[in-house]
């Protein structure tokens, strides 16, 4: 586990030699994977300089991303210097395919399969002969293998298939997540301080069945959460969490709007406070600050939503994530 950036991680040595490495390694067109988020922005802003004209940044626009982020990722790569940018609009793909796929380690596996094969595509129109990808240390340390027990399947490890013809390379395997912000500080890119948002995205913040309409309370919900803990955080209010989200769970109760029955489903309200992400302890949030999100996401969500709760677990026994 990492000891702390700051003290043992040599942020500007590590990106020196990244680039050597990666001018060794890469000998054709490579596609890098890109989110937006700090691990996959890093890696493609250190390929960019070792590589430059080789290097083909894809952003897949799964369906599953939050509120304005396809924006604001196309944006963030622009400033960056990245020119051969191509974003892939594949929600009615994702959706299609995760028709009735309710178990979260499929769901995984299936989108982590189809992220493969968008970039199969992609890899045919450029001919690109590499993949490279942001995978850090958690993700496939809770991905498994070996003696390693699987936690849950990260898209970019354990959804993998097995038959793919892309070169997969990975620049910031062995990093952590304080280490990888680290290098975005030194780098100057100004994702150092995001939050961390998983590969599948809302996908693993729906739980139970993938629909659009599904998908859409999460992302309103998870905007609200966002918006309000900011704000609070600004005002000193309270620290901002390490991570902080809302998830919708597929379960039912009776509830009422105005004077009218209402049988919805339940947001939950996450937020939690760690280094790297291997271990996480929930964050004590002002109950005014969870009131207001309570009272604003299910007049938002009306009828769809009638109850939100706070999580209390921290990592272990449960993970970030709720899936």
């Amino acid at each position: 586990m990492s000891t702390g950036a700051s003290e043992v991680f040599d942020a500007k040595e590590f990106v020196a030699e990244s680039i050597e490495t990666l001018k060794s390694t890469i000998d054709d067109i490579a596609i890098i994977a890109c989110s937006g988020g700090v691990d996959s922005t890093v890696a493609a802003v250190i390929a960019n300089q070792a590589v430059g004209n080789l290097l083909h940044c894809v952003y897949v626009d799964t369906g599953f991303m939050r509120k304005g982020e396809t924006e604001q990722i196309e944006a963030l790569l622009a400033e960056q210097g990245i020119k051969n940018l191509v974003t892939v609009k594949a929600a009615d793909r994702y959706f299609e395919a995760l028709q009735g796929v309710t178990e979260p380690e499929q769901k995984r596996k299936v989108i982590g399969e189809l992220f493969i094969r968008i970039f199969e595509d992609e890899q045919k129109k450029c001919g690109a002969k590499y993949l490279v990808q942001g995978t850090i240390a958690p993700d496939w340390i809770e991905s498994g293998g070996g003696v390693r027990d699987t936690i849950k399947s990260h898209h970019n490890v354990g959804g993998l298939p097995e038959d793919m013809t892309l070169e997969v390379v990975e620049p910031l395997r062995d990093l952590y997540k304080d280490e990888v912000r680290e290098l975005a500080r030194h780098l100057e890119i100004n994702v150092a301080e995001r939050q961390p948002f998983p590969g599948p995205g809302l996908a693993v913040r729906t739980l139970g069945e993938l629909t659009p309409a599904r998908v859409a309370v999460v992302r309103e919900a998870c905007a609200i959460v966002e918006e309000e803990f900011e704000h609070a955080a600004a005002e000193g209010t309270m620290e901002l969490p390490w991570q902080y989200f809302a998830a919708l769970l597929p379960v039912r109760s009776v509830g009422v709007h105005g004077d009218v029955r209402a049988y919805g489903e339940t947001i939950v309200v996450r937020a939690v406070q760690s280094m790297d992400g291997m271990s996480a302890r929930y964050s004590e949030i002002p109950h005014a600050v969870l009131q207001k999100i309570s009272t604003k996401i299910t007049n938002t969500v009306k009828g769809a939503v009638n109850r939100v709760v706070y999580d209390i677990t921290h990592k272990p026994p449960g993970t970030i994530e709720w899936e």
